[in-house]
């Protein structure tokens, strides 16, 4: 399974939007707005099949979109200037 077919599973989204609930909707990190269910565990082909990793609420954080950049790509950001992540984890421009 490919990581989007993961993130665009019933599955996922059910887990994702649950977790998020559960968590107020609020960042871990920070306490702002959270829009993403992040996996402490990082998803590969390895283990993406496997439930016990990648549809275990024990192994999510709530997070908002800057914790969640920062998070993969440090503070530096090793994404594009002037690019971010959206919820769904795909990348934009910016908001000015």
């Amino acid at each position: 399974m490919t990581q989007a077919a993961f993130y665009n599973s019933k599955a996922w989204r059910r887990l994702s939007r649950a977790f998020l609930t559960s968590q107020s909707y609020l960042c871990e990190r920070c306490g702002k707005p959270a829009d993403i269910a992040h996996h402490k565990t990082h998803l590969n082909s390895r283990n993406i099949a496997d439930p016990a990793i990648s549809l275990n609420a024990a192994l999510l954080e709530s997070l908002c979109i800057e914790c969640h950049n920062t998070e993969h790509y440090g503070t530096g950001g090793a994404i594009l200037q002037g690019l971010e992540f959206t919820a769904e984890g795909d990348i934009r421009k910016g908001q000015l």
